[in-house]
Order: C-alpha cells, then sequence, then structure tokens
C-alpha cells in the first residue's frame, strides 16, 4: 500500500484491522483520529519532514490544537479506505489541516471529514513558536 498524491490532497491508504473495530463491527470514532494522524504524518514526510528530526534539529514539535469532525457513515472491518490530508491554512506557528476518510469500494463514499489545527512548540518550553523557515515555505507551496 502506497501513497498517492493529487493537486494539494495527500491520500494515504488505511485497512481496518479487527482491532479497530467496536462490539458492533464498525471502526470506533476516535480511531479514524488515528488514521488522520497518519495521513498527516505522511503529507509531511513526502514533502520532507520527519517529525523526529525537526524535534532533533529544529527543537519543534507538533500538538493538535483543535478537531472539527463530522461522522458521515461507518466503515467495517476489512474495509480499504483512503486517508486524505490537505494544508487549508498554513500559519506562522499553526497550520490547519482538511481530512477525509473515504471508501472507494463498492461507490466512493465520504465517511468522516474533519478540520485539524496542529501549533508549532518549543520542544523544551512548550510554547508556541513559528515554524521552521524551511517548514513555513515548502508549506505555503502547497495551498
Amino acid at each position: 500500500m502506497g501513497n498517492h498524491k493529487t493537486v494539494n490532497e495527500f491520500l494515504w491508504p488505511v485497512r481496518v484491522y479487527y482491532e479497530d473495530t467496536d462490539s458492533g463491527g464498525v471502526v470506533y470514532y476516535a480511531n479514524y483520529l488515528k488514521f488522520m494522524e497518519r495521513a498527516r504524518t505522511e503529507l509531511l514526510r513526502s514533502l520532507g519532514f520527519e517529525q523526529d528530526e525537526l524535534v532533533r534539529n529544529d527543537g519543534v514539535i507538533f500538538a493538535v490544537r483543535s478537531v472539527t469532525v463530522e461522522y458521515h457513515r461507518p466503515a467495517r472491518f476489512n474495509d480499504l479506505l483512503q486517508v486524505s490530508a490537505r494544508i487549508a491554512e498554513p500559519g506562522r506557528a499553526s497550520v490547519v489541516f482538511e481530512q477525509q476518510v473515504r471508501r472507494e469500494a463498492p461507490e466512493p463514499t465520504v465517511l468522516v471529514s474533519g478540520r485539524v489545527r496542529v501549533a508549532c512548540l518549543d520542544a523544551v518550553t512548550l510554547k508556541p513558536r513559528p515554524l521552521p523557515k524551511s517548514m513555513q515555505g515548502e508549506i505555503s507551496r502547497e495551498v
């Protein structure tokens, strides 16, 4: 399973495993946040930014500041999902991502949609700080 990138939208495939489901056999609601986290991490990786290197080299970490999620339809065990991540609002010290979790078969269906604001923090003080310069430029090009 590889990634796919279209204009301004990064796609990451996720298979639903038994451990992702609840007693009703559908994906537990909080697990969609994990799927979305993976897609954001892989989007940043595709742009050349590894989070462990950002801590080591730039002294920054990223923390979710806010999340708005709409649940439209359930995913079930063994579904193959596409999780999208798109940079919607690059800021000086934060980035807003728009995301969707979709099932492509038997017909394309949006299961979950959301907006996630991620703040850039100093790795030692945990106070907000500007994104590294190299990252600001690359992220701005993605909008």
